[in-house]
């Protein structure tokens, strides 16, 4: 195992360079200026002056070395820093990938918003997984009964509805309609008794099911495929013939070998959940990286749209990799050697 993730990771490497790269180039080729929402009377040198501090006169080459230089050494070193608070190396000098917009560091902006779309994100996937594993695995042993009838019904409409669509119906039912829960999310909200802690919960409701449900229909298809698949194998007639009860075939025997395929469909879903979250977030007005990555684009603030799509990519890559090992825990054929 230790050398399958070596060379995985010896890999991933050049993976990150090409996407980086990439990304970077693309990005950069796009018409943008940072100098366009100055006012028009300031001159066209002083416009230029600015266009150079921030390092646009120099060769395309020279601007992603640094750019990658800046994200890949220096802000970690940063992130180091803070967590165990040495000094190392000179902080002072250390250049950093700044926001045309605000000039602040982009990793900064990014840590503000990180904790709102890991709370919304992180809780809704959970839920999701809780919802769609057992649902699937039922629906699969209850297969054509009512309940997988109405599952399969559910999933598919889960499934095919846009989530900015399922947002806007529980805003106008539970807070238009109902005036149950609050239409925004307020991130400024600390918890510090049991009657703001019940606000947070309130307001976490509806952004969490609209990508938990939008989740928990697909992985809730692909449970109960692998579910089906293997309730027909000999291995499931011979435990049942040896007398084990149902709930010990399916808890044992059937779960432990579906979730193989799920377990990768889960994992990859990672990045893709935190890419659509940015609708969702966008709906509730959750400041996340949703709404910094759209003002980002609304602005021109390339190197903040740089940096948010290059981390995404970061994402699809680890849990790429993670998927790959959960496949070999979870089945003892696999071997990585």
């Amino acid at each position: 195992m230790s050398r399958y993730l070596a060379r995985r990771l010896l890999f991933a490497v050049p993976t990150l360079l090409a996407i980086s790269l990439i990304v970077f180039a693309l990005l950069d080729l796009a018409p943008s200026d940072p100098t366009a929402q100055l006012p028009l009377t300031i001159p066209p040198e002083t416009r230029q002056a600015i266009r150079e501090s921030l390092g646009l006169g120099q060769p395309f080459h020279v601007r992603y070395v640094k750019w990658l230089q800046q994200f890949m050494v220096n802000e970690p070193l940063n992130l180091l820093e803070s967590l165990s608070g040495i000094e190392i190396g000179d902080s002072a000098g250390r250049l950093r990938v700044r926001s045309w917009s605000t000039r602040a560091p982009v990793v900064d902006l990014i840590a503000q918003r990180l904790p709102q779309t890991l709370t919304v994100v992180g809780i809704s996937y959970i839920v999701a997984i809780f919802i769609a594993v057992p649902v699937g695995v039922y629906s699969a042993y209850r297969q054509y009964s009512v309940f997988d009838q109405m599952g399969t019904f559910v999933t598919m409409v889960g499934f095919s509805v846009p989530t900015f669509f399922t947002g806007t119906v529980l805003i106008v039912i539970f807070s238009v309609w109902l005036d149950w829960l609050p239409s925004i999310y307020d991130t400024t909200h600390r918890v510090t008794d049991v009657e703001s802690f019940l606000y947070q919960l309130r307001q976490m409701v509806m952004p969490v099911m609209v990508i938990a449900l939008f989740n928990a229909a697909q992985l809730g298809r692909f449970t109960r495929s692998a579910a089906l698949e293997n309730l027909n194998q000999d291995y499931v007639r011979t435990a049942r013939a040896k007398g084990l009860t149902e709930p010990k075939v399916l808890l044992i025997h059937v779960l432990r070998n579906s979730l193989i395929p799920v377990v990768t469909v889960i994992s990859l879903g990672v990045p893709a959940t935190f890419a659509g979250a940015i609708i969702t977030e966008q709906i509730f007005r959750i400041n996340g990286i949703g709404q910094l990555l759209i003002g980002a684009i609304e602005g021109g603030d390339i190197p903040t749209v740089q940096t948010v799509t290059f981390i995404f990519a970061v994402l699809i890559v680890v849990f790429n990799l993670v998927a790959d090992v959960l496949y070999g825990v979870l089945d003892p054929r696999i071997r990585y050697d």
